[in-house]
């Protein structure tokens, strides 16, 4: 079901169909809200689009053809307001709450949710810097932190205009940021990508956050006696 904001009219056409005893025809719905039958045959389409109006076939009790009566859909209106930034809020705030653990809990939060948003490499395919630098900033794009690489080809940092958890990060973000920084690095490892992101500034520019991009440090040599 789309979870779109319904317009008033829309909504008034949805209030009568839910207040009716039995599914309504478009004329019937028409009457009751006292506009003419095209403007509702209109919100009508739209709200069987959004899944929230189901149409049935109505076999007349006596001569006649057919005709084609709405019925709300069964379960929650799916059409008001959300406030997902209310319930990150209280999220955040309890696990502030926890201490040192809650920067541990962030962090390991955002790599795993960096690693499940990108497709790993197929394991003959070798991941190149360019190419893994180009993926990171699609993602961050696509996430909507308007990403800006710096450096030539390989970026050594990215500049990021806009922050999707502004609010939050003001609040939180000795939690926030770690988690965005993480979920770089999660990314990165997943692509294993041949470079990792080693820093993030937070408001580094008044504009911008910065993220520091660095070669992945080599694997330690074993050394035997």
């Amino acid at each position: 079901m789309s979870t779109a904001r319904t317009s008033p009219r829309r909504r008034e056409v949805l209030d009568v169909l839910r207040a009716a005893t039995s599914p309504l025809g478009v004329t019937e719905t028409a009457e009751r809200i006292g506009v003419h039958p095209n403007t509702v045959r209109f919100h009508l389409d739209a709200l069987v689009g959004e899944g929230l109006v189901e149409p049935q076939v109505q076999e007349p009790s006596g001569p006649g053809r057919p005709r084609t009566v709405y019925a709300p859909r069964p379960g929650m209106d799916r059409s008001g307001t959300r406030s997902y930034q209310l319930l990150a809020q209280m999220l955040l705030s309890r696990l502030a709450t926890t201490g040192s653990e809650a920067r541990s809990a962030a962090v390991e939060a955002g790599w795993a949710w960096g690693r499940s948003l990108v497709e790993p490499p197929s394991p003959s395919q070798q991941s190149t810097p360019e190419d893994s630098a180009a993926r990171l900033v699609a993602l961050l794009d696509e996430l909507g932190f308007a990403p800006e690489p710096q450096g030539g080809t390989v970026p050594t940092r990215i500049r990021l205009r806009h922050c999707p958890f502004l609010e939050l990060a003001e609040e939180y973000g000795q939690l926030v940021c770690p988690l965005h920084l993480a979920l770089m690095q999660g990314a990165l490892a997943e692509l294993r990508a041949p470079l990792t992101a080693t820093a993030l500034e937070p408001f580094a520019e008044p504009h911008a956050c910065l993220a520091h991009l660095a070669p992945t440090p080599e694997p330690t040599a074993e050394r035997h006696p």
